[in-house]
């Protein structure tokens, strides 16, 4: 997969990174004040390339894993410069909805041998490009071999051996401003407070043929977003919603959530989880 149409390639330095968010006066026009979203606890079955259900500067919070428009699981079959603009279109929606302060975790698992191809990075220049504040990068590493490939390339030879993936990335990002201009309850302790913003998490991964979805994250990675970056009571968001294991986790801590889904049977398996797996 090839991206490089929709990104400006910046200088390197700092003052012309912290420019790309900071110069940007169309940004002001909908980074106003925050608003309270009437829409809560719904899965809209449509495509979150227009989220107009949602007020400008309503969300406080979007977890979200975007598929790859690659492999056999894919639900996409698009060009590389039509998935490029998808995501560009439903990131540019995203940015519109959330509030000031508010942040963005994207899980992205970089993917392919021949060659590799850095997912998290092309995400990476994709939201500072629409306007969006780099935070830091989560390491999601699963157990150990926990679905490693077992593509070894040359065995036990320098010819070629193949790196065996067993972590995926969480790319955090807010808009506008590095802290949330809103106030409300935490509901974080001390101890996963300490453990939270540590760069690495080690939390095992969801059985797909158990959820019923080709790709689900365990409702530990939300669980644990939402926990740091949200407050009781606030919107959550998921674009991508899925199996639904964003909902489930907002659910659970006493948020709100709202999601969007192109697949009905999917949309179906998120409302029974829901109702099955909901505290």
């Amino acid at each position: 997969m090839k991206k490089n149409s929709f990104f400006k390639s910046g200088s390197g330095t700092r003052k012309a990174f912290v420019s790309t968010f900071q110069d940007k006066a169309e940004l002001k026009e909908i980074s106003e004040l925050n608003n309270i979203s009437k829409i809560k606890d719904e899965i809209f079955h449509k495509s979150s390339e227009d989220m107009q259900e949602l007020e400008n500067n309503c969300v406080s919070l979007t977890i979200t894993s975007p598929p790859y428009n690659i492999g056999k699981d894919s639900d996409l079959d698009l060009s590389d410069n039509e998935y490029w603009k998808m995501m560009k279109n439903i990131f540019l929606e995203t940015f519109r909805v959330t509030e000031s302060g508010g942040r963005v975790v994207v899980n992205i698992a970089n993917l392919g041998r021949k060659p590799y191809i850095p997912f998290s990075k092309y995400f990476t220049e994709l939201l500072i490009d629409i306007g969006f504040i780099m935070r830091g990068e989560i390491i999601w590493q699963k157990s150990k071999g926990a679905n490693a490939n077992f593509a070894w390339g040359s065995w036990l030879s320098a010819s070629n051996p193949v790196i065996r993936d067993i972590h995926e990335y969480c790319l955090v990002f807010s808009k506008d401003s590095f802290k949330k201009s809103s106030k409300g309850e935490s509901t974080i302790e001390k101890e996963e407070f300490m453990e939270s913003t540590l760069s690495i998490w080690n939390i095992n991964p969801a059985r797909a043929k158990k959820i019923g979805h080709p790709a689900p994250f365990p409702v530990e990675l939300p669980q644990k977003f939402i926990n740091l970056y949200s407050y009781k009571d606030d919107l959550i968001l998921d674009p991508f919603i899925g199996s639904g294991t964003t909902a489930i986790a907002a659910k659970n801590l006493k948020r709100n959530f709202v999601g969007y889904e192109i697949e009905k049977e999917y949309i179906d398996i998120a409302n029974k989880r829901l109702e099955t797996e909901v505290n």
